[in-house]
């Protein structure tokens, strides 16, 4: 335990709380390993990073050990970059002249293989994405260039009025991607699939977050629900999809936006990416503006000579379909990474969700049934003066 220092005051659930430092022996001098706390286990060091699941002290010392590797003789701090919803953890490693982006991904649980294809795949398009500098497949380390660290969630808060510029440069990385779309390339965002994530919200938001259990006649309306919005989303033109192309995964670099975050991309309906991008989970803009936004998109679309429904209203209602698929699935995501990963964050994410949820659902005249059952769930009146655009 002299590797430890643990006080008293950082206490949670009465277990203590620790920093952990790491001397550098290439250095030889007393070098941070991690600005995290750490949670003891009576058995093994666990290092809880932040919210991203827990890290094992030898997986600890064996990342380091490679990192020694890629920096030859050049001594080297290890510091928090970020976590995603996944169990992959980022690291910055910096020496006196570069910073680079370690990511940990424990093959028990990740395979880094989807992420080295897409970012090969997606850099031939001409997108700003990292650079493999190294890897190591077996243990589930990769070396990337460095993106920066801020992400276009962190500047839109600290100033909206970048938004269009920001945007703007989003939609047009987005069509270059879209430009390269090919089948039978990255795994087919089909029918199983599609119904597999709305059915994460049956399943995790009502089943485990409301603590709920539909009766058969509810079962049967929003399996019905979920039919017509799977017929829908297969019937559009397909691309290569991101399929977390927010605020959150694409970072202020020059030239805009560097992508990150695409190991799980995959060939589907060619409003998803534009759902995540202009409906974001995680900031909201209002819906004039993202009308603007995808006229402009839909316009440079189809310029290019992508697959875009040519009547606009048509393309537009579409990407409302689109959005209560992925509305419904992200719920779902939401509330497994709170009861399943102990990630309870994302609960406050929910609100804005819902949101977007109820008010494309009482625009369209087939969605009436999910504003009723919503209604039932959340013990309001039953839905009323709902106006139906189509």
């Amino acid at each position: 335990m002299d590797r430890f220092w643990y006080p008293d005051n950082y206490q949670v659930f009465s277990i203590p709380l620790c920093f952990i430092y790491d001397s550098d022996s290439l250095s030889g001098q007393f070098a941070t390993l991690c600005f995290f706390f750490y949670e003891i286990n009576r058995k093994t060091h666990y290092a809880k990073v932040s919210d991203s699941g827990f890290i094992t002290m030898e997986r600890l010392q064996l990342l380091q050990n490679w990192i020694k590797v890629q920096f030859p003789g050049e001594p080297f701090t290890l510091t928090a970059a970020s976590s995603d919803a996944s169990f992959r953890r980022y690291f910055r490693a910096s020496s006196s002249n570069r910073t680079l982006i370690v990511m940990d991904a424990p093959p028990q649980q990740e395979d880094c293989a989807p992420f080295l294809q897409v970012a090969r795949l997606f850099a031939t398009t001409g997108v700003h994405v990292p650079t493999i500098l190294a890897q190591n497949v077996v243990q589930g380390f990769l070396l990337l260039s460095d993106l920066g660290s801020t992400t276009y969630l962190q500047a839109l808060t600290a100033n909206a009025n970048d938004a269009d510029g920001l945007y703007h440069g989003a939609m047009d990385a987005l069509i270059k991607i879209q430009l390269a779309s090919r089948a039978e390339i990255l795994p087919d965002y089909g029918g199983a699939l599609l119904l597999g994530e709305l059915n994460l919200f049956t399943d995790w938001y009502i089943g485990k977050h409301l603590q709920i259990t539909l009766s058969a006649d509810q079962k049967a309306r929003i399996d019905a629900v979920f039919t017509e919005i799977v017929k829908n989303n297969l019937s559009q033109p397909k691309v290569f999809v991101h399929r977390d192309f927010h605020s959150r995964n694409l970072m202020v670099t020059k030239p805009n936006p560097g992508i990150i975050d695409f190991q799980d991309a995959v060939y589907g309906p060619i409003t998803y990416d534009l759902v995540s991008l202009f409906k974001d989970a995680y900031i909201q803009w209002d819906e004039t503006r993202v009308l603007d936004w995808m006229i402009r998109y839909w316009e440079k679309a189809k310029k290019a000579g992508l697959p875009v429904n040519p009547d606009f209203p048509e393309f537009y209602c579409d990407f409302e379909w689109m959005g209560v698929q992925r509305h419904l699935k992200v719920l779902g995501i939401f509330a497994r990474l709170c009861y399943r990963d102990g990630k309870d964050t994302y609960l406050n994410d929910m609100p804005l969700v819902m949101d977007y949820l109820r008010k494309a659902c009482k625009r369209y005249r087939p969605f009436h049934p999910m504003i009723v059952l919503l209604d039932e769930l959340e013990g309001t009146n039953p839905a009323e003066k709902i106006g139906y655009g189509f």
